[in-house]
């Protein structure tokens, strides 16, 4: 664990290293606050499993987390904002931020009405995406496609190899083929394939993570608290990032998508689930 920081704590969650993603957006916008992340790699991937399986993994995590500290939680993984948002706000009396599909800004930047979106099974079929799409997809065609096997190469550290690159042509041509002008990453993991899917599409096609809009989110709710819930204004920066992270299966995948990210390796603490509850080693 790095010391420093103030403010309160933030905690973050996702079936793996995609949330990583969403987690240096945050510091990077707010790096004073103490950061708690775990990867629930065990359970990885989250995306073709049941609904309520994910809500399982959801609340001991939350509980995990707010046991540790965490003030406000970023639930860090599209299908498990998909299927547990909702319920993990009424259950835990602390704010949850979760992941939205970026449906919203694709509908007000196309010009060809058409907008891809790729996401998991368990994205796809939630009711967020549906009542989002409904919402902001008033006038504009979306191409959904699902990114099977995305998730479980990013895992592995295979993000950037030939194979992943054939894969992820074959579930974007359909999309350019249909002539969409934005791409919605459905997953916080697909934005490690960022620069595969930049050589893909053509120029002028705008690929969207919402990983920027989820930091503007987390800041906008951290400063609707009291002073006294935040810490002060006047806390300094600190010299090193205050996170601590935690990993299920595989702490050396998640050790080394932080340190691309950040510069340093972190420790990571191995958790592992006991009597539906998750627990230290």
């Amino acid at each position: 664990m790095r010391l420093g920081g103030g403010g309160a704590t933030i905690g973050f969650f996702d079936s793996g290293v995609g949330g990583v993603s969403v987690w240096h957006e945050v510091v990077k916008r707010l790096p004073r606050y103490v950061t708690l992340y775990v990867a629930d790699n065990a359970h990885c991937p989250y995306g073709p499993r049941p609904p309520e399986q994910v809500q399982h993994f959801s609340r001991g995590i939350a509980r995990f987390l707010i046991d540790r500290g965490a003030r406000l939680i970023v639930v860090a993984c599209n299908t498990a904002s998909a299927a547990a948002l909702a319920s993990l706000r009424e259950e835990f009396d602390v704010p949850f931020v979760g992941m939205e599909p970026a449906v919203k800004p694709a509908s007000q930047q196309t010009e060809t009405g058409h907008i891809g979106i790729l996401a998991t099974k368990g994205t796809a079929s939630g009711d967020l995406f549906r009542d989002t799409s409904e919402r902001y997809a008033i006038g504009a065609t979306v191409h959904i496609q699902i990114g099977e096997g995305l998730v479980e190469r990013v895992e592995a550290g295979q993000a950037y190899l030939p194979e992943t690159e054939e894969l992820l042509r074959q579930y974007l041509q359909p999309m350019i083929d249909s002539n969409v002008d934005q791409v919605v990453l459905g997953c916080t993991h697909y934005a490690f394939l960022l620069p595969v899917i930049r050589r893909i599409v053509p120029e002028g096609v705008a690929v969207i993570d919402p990983g920027t809009a989820v930091a503007r989110q987390v800041e906008r709710v951290l400063m609707s608290r009291p002073a006294e819930w935040i810490g002060s204004e006047a806390d300094p920066a600190p010299q090193q990032l205050a996170a601590r992270f935690f990993a299920s299966d595989r702490p050396d995948i998640l050790a080394a998508t932080v340190e691309a990210r950040i510069g340093w390796q972190p420790q990571i603490d191995r958790v592992a689930w006991q009597d539906g509850k998750l627990h230290s080693l």
